[in-house]
């Protein structure tokens, strides 16, 4: 038995079927899909949940409170959620790139 945890994360020119890795370690299998928005969210983590037995959701630092507590709602509370923040500097420099990035495109 692993510990089984999907990881998804929000890029303007994702592709949702084509944008996804795994990981298996034997006791750690990490899915990750990249989403354009938080209705593909939500569709992703409804598919694979129930279809990969997901233990855990980690989001990218992208998601609000209000996307976390709409992702665990659709899920019935099933599935812990959690967001991948960093202290308040850490936190701006992943958002001054992710703007520097997103501004290219």
């Amino acid at each position: 038995m692993s510990f089984n945890v999907l990881f998804i994360a929000h890029s303007p020119d994702a592709d949702k079927h084509k944008h996804r890795s795994e990981i298996d370690t034997g006791k750690f299998h990490l899915l990750s899909v990249v989403v354009r928005n938080q209705t593909e969210a939500i569709d992703i983590a409804r598919e694979i949940v129930d279809d990969q037995n997901i233990d855990s959701i980690l989001l990218c630092p992208g998601f609000t409170h209000s996307d976390v507590a709409e992702i665990f709602n659709a899920l019935g509370g099933r599935v812990g959620v959690a967001v991948a923040r960093g202290d308040g500097p850490s936190n701006e420099i992943s958002a001054q790139a992710r703007r520097e990035a997103y501004a290219r495109s």
